[in-house]
């Protein structure tokens, strides 16, 4: 997968009638030289619940990269994860930082708490990962879990990482919901509310 996906969006015609509305390559695809062959393309986001459904809207993955939704609001992308290169062993947490500082949110990294992965972090969403090509691992802080096509996580809000140990890229769609700690995890987690 070279970050190509192809994204289809329907919406009305001025009679109500639906309509194919684009057809073609997601536009907002992003790569990063800290990760080679990392691609990220997102598909859609929105920014509130219940979501408006208009006649036209502005392309929704314009802006900034975002690594979670904006609050209310979810983000759909997918997501091709490398085999880890040799260039993971001794990344520090500056380093590390970085990596996410790229992704929009160098807050997400936990690496200098935890140091079962580089990629560790956290994230104020309940995210949905299903396995369509390839198997990776699922980091937490004491486990892990081998994850392959058709498999599905629901990520909530917990320190993780993703780990491609196999010799093939792993493909793998994320939808992101933006989430809130309650208070008392909130406060367990170090995290002020």
């Amino acid at each position: 997968m070279n970050g190509y996906v192809r994204r289809v969006v329907t919406g009305h015609d001025e009679n109500g009638k639906a309509i194919v509305v684009s057809d073609g390559p997601a536009p907002k695809v992003h790569t990063s030289p800290l990760r080679p062959g990392h691609y990220s393309t997102d598909l859609w986001r929105t920014n509130e619940m219940p979501v408006r459904i208009s006649r036209t809207e502005p392309e929704p993955t314009e802006g900034p990269r975002k690594i979670v939704a904006n609050p209310n609001g979810t983000i759909v992308r997918i997501s091709s994860v490398p085999p880890h290169p040799e260039s993971l062993r001794g990344m520090d947490g500056e380093q590390a930082r970085k990596v996410f500082e790229a992704l929009g949110d160098p807050e997400a990294s936990t690496f200098g708490q935890n140091q079962r992965h580089p990629y560790m972090h956290r994230t104020e969403t309940v995210d949905y990962a299903i396995i369509l090509e390839g198997e990776m691992y699922l980091v937490l802080d004491d486990s892990e879990v081998l994850l392959k096509a058709r498999d599905v996580v629901a990520q909530r809000g917990t320190n993780h990482a993703w780990s491609n140990r196999s010799d093939k890229p792993c493909n793998v769609a994320f939808i992101l919901i933006a989430g809130k700690f309650e208070p008392d995890l909130a406060a367990q987690l170090g995290r002020g509310q």
